[in-house]
């Protein structure tokens, strides 16, 4: 039985604890995950909820249910509570990093482009290489010059020790790479979406955990760039824009189309790739014919078809919306931002 299957199988408790909410006092199952909500108007404001059938199979590793729940704002509602095993639903995440100088763009993934916009840029060999170059320092040194050979984290032990803010001395100048084999045989992540948006009376400008993609993996917040090019690694992506640790499983930073809905619409608006912890959509940045949207600070905008919603920024720009334009469930002892924390896990890793 292969790893991902046992996790999507056995993957049932959260990570450190499940989310425990202030006023979370009962729980209904949603019988199907086809089932969908449906827009309401108010106001001439379109309203749209969380479309379950959108999310694709196996994104989930129990039926999602509704349980009442509290925003940090105190707003008494209810929430879908999603459990997810770390995975993506239908794909094993990776290549990551090369493994020699000399490998091409199918032996490794993507990274953000030092101009922080448009798109990732590949982990070649030659990137590998040149890093002195691309970064003008020439510090930089993540292989051997004497096997060109590329340094990466192999073991759980250097995953660990390299994948947080302040990097093992013996992990820098690493390519950085972890592995679902590294997360707990329990592992699971637990979210709470309110099923129906609230506008916040404040933006909230501090977002750890921005969503959830339609396979199940976390949209999250910015990656400590700072912090990883500082230690002279890179935490490198797979061609879709996501990576591992421990805390959180696979996640994404950037989306890369791996997770857009292929289903186009009648109108050519751009692909749905996941919900924010809001309750509101993410669309991809274009539309059918390569155009934008004027967006607020945010990154949303509002149609007659689908309400508010957000558009996520260029792969590179380490981000996916600029705030948060509803209220979000507040975990016990986390940040406000609906992400699975607990209180209890350690800081952050590097992502």
């Amino acid at each position: 039985m292969s790893l991902t299957r046992k996790r999507l199988l056995t993957g049932l408790v959260a990570f450190s604890a499940l989310v425990t909410l202030v006023g979370c006092n009962s729980e209904t199952e949603v019988k199907s995950t086809t089932e969908t909500t449906t827009p309401t108007t108010k106001a001439n404001h379109v309203t749209q909820g969380i479309s379950l059938s959108m999310f694709k199979e196996g994104a989930f590793v129990e039926e999602p249910t509704i349980v009442d729940c509290t925003t940090a704002e105190g707003t008494e509602t209810t929430c879908y509570k999603f459990v997810t095993s770390g995975a993506p639903a239908g794909r094993e995440p990776g290549p990551f990093c090369p493994r020699t100088t000399s490998d091409g763009p199918e032996d490794g993934g993507k990274w953000f482009s030092k101009e922080g916009s448009g798109e990732l840029v590949d982990i070649t060999g030659e990137f590998i290489l040149k890093l002195d170059e691309y970064y003008e320092d020439d510090k930089w040194a993540v292989y051997d010059a004497k096997t060109n050979k590329v340094r990466y984290t192999a073991t759980k032990a250097a995953c660990l020790g390299a994948a947080r803010p302040d990097v093992e001395e013996q992990y820098k100048q690493n390519c950085i790479e972890c592995q679902l084999a590294y997360l707990d045989d329990d592992f699971s992540v637990t979210y709470l979406i309110p099923t129906t948006p609230i506008p916040a009376t404040k933006t909230t400008g501090r977002v750890h955990t921005v969503g959830i993609a339609l396979d199940g993996a976390e949209l999250s917040g910015p990656a400590p760039i700072d912090a990883i090019l500082g230690s002279y690694t890179i935490a490198a992506f797979d061609d879709c824009g996501g990576h591992i640790n421990v805390h959180q499983g696979y996640h994404y930073h950037s989306t890369n189309g791996c997770t857009d809905k292929s289903e186009a619409s009648d109108d050519g608006h751009a692909p749905l790739i996941g919900y924010a912890m809001d309750g509101y959509p993410i669309y991809a940045m274009k539309n059918a014919q390569g155009e934008e949207e004027m967006l607020d600070e945010c990154r949303g905008t509002t149609d007659a078809i689908r309400g508010y919603h957000y558009h996520a920024a260029s792969p590179s720009e380490n981000m996916f919306i600029g705030c948060m334009h509803g209220e979000t469930v507040q975990a016990a002892g986390g940040p406000p931002d609906g992400g699975p924390q607990d209180g209890k896990r350690p800081p952050r890793p590097e992502e």
